[in-house]
């Protein structure tokens, strides 16, 4: 365990290594999406913020320039849960950037009712997995021009419970369990991180994991439990972001890593390297669900 906290001094002493650097930041709207983009933005990064609801994404652009005037925020529209949205995106991206120095897949659903996306995905899977690998390999080609590149992608403590089922991807077969819909979603999101980290080894691209804790956001608005005990246990979007950022801006970390809070059961505290259950480390479990997402997604690394 380490001595000193990882804190907003950290990110102070780093802040030089941030200026014109380019980040995008998915579902940047609102919690720690919002809260990393107004850090990276304060900086002196030029942020993108890639949201579905340009309504809620315009007012996330007031709130951090009415906090740093003179930031450069961008706003451009993402639906994670459709195909189609993802590539639109890709594409106006790379005809308006040359560079792309921080990638960080941090958008999410969580515990919504069963619906599918628009290319025939379970919800939480299809956005929280399927949405950010499809974009990661669209947007591959330009982080591999731009030295020292990371991917970030954010997990949960839920990925604790995660169990991928195969056979049943969208839940056509079973009874819909929101939560280990979401538990699976997460756990996806750790193969994902493994297997590219895997892939990439030979680049100078770091792929890295971070997960929040237990914080105070928006995503838990489907979730009554959430809701009454997150006045006991929860941190404030502040706290839960900085996993985010250790792993997307400390020179110290490694590709293939994992960051989150350092206090009992993960739920809150100071960003640490932190160890995903042994399932989420499985080799060939993460090598299946990287062949199913190339050939569901259409998108090949």
């Amino acid at each position: 365990m380490e001595n000193t906290n990882w804190t907003s001094a950290q990110i102070d002493e780093l802040a030089d290594t941030l200026i014109n650097k380019i980040a995008v930041v998915t579902g940047a709207n609102s919690g720690i999406g919002k809260e990393t983009a107004k850090v990276l933005a304060g900086k002196k990064a030029i942020v993108i913020l890639a949201v579905r609801d340009l309504d809620k994404g315009k007012s996330a652009v007031q709130d951090i320039l009415e906090e740093f005037p003179t930031a450069s925020v961008k706003l451009m529209q993402l639906d994670l849960s459709s195909l189609k949205s993802i590539k639109d995106f890709a594409e106006a991206f790379k005809a308006n950037y040359q560079q792309l120095n921080l990638l960080i897949n941090n958008a999410g659903v969580m515990a919504p009712p069963f619906a599918h996306t628009e290319d025939g995905f379970e919800l939480q899977m299809g956005t929280n997995h399927f949405g950010h690998f499809a974009l990661t390999g669209l947007l591959l080609p330009i982080l591999k021009n731009t030295k020292g590149a990371r991917i970030v992608s954010i997990s949960s403590i839920a990925h604790l419970s995660g169990n991928i089922d195969f056979t049943d991807l969208n839940w056509e077969k079973r009874k819909y369990s929101a939560r280990q819909a979401y538990a699976d979603s997460k756990i996806a999101n750790l193969y994902f991180t493994f297997e590219l980290s895997r892939k990439l080894a030979n680049t100078d691209i770091r792929v890295v994991a971070a997960h929040p804790g237990w914080t105070m956001t928006n995503l838990q608005v489907n979730s009554a439990f959430f809701k009454m005990l997150n006045p006991i246990l929860a941190q404030k979007p502040e706290m839960g972001a900085l996993p985010t950022l250790r792993a997307a801006i400390d020179p110290e970390v490694r590709t293939g890593e994992y960051y989150g809070p350092k206090g009992p059961r993960g739920i809150k505290g100071y960003p640490v390297k932190v160890s995903p259950t042994k399932n989420a480390q499985n080799l060939d479990i993460a090598a299946k669900l990287w062949q199913i997402s190339e050939e569901l997604t259409g998108i090949r690394y």
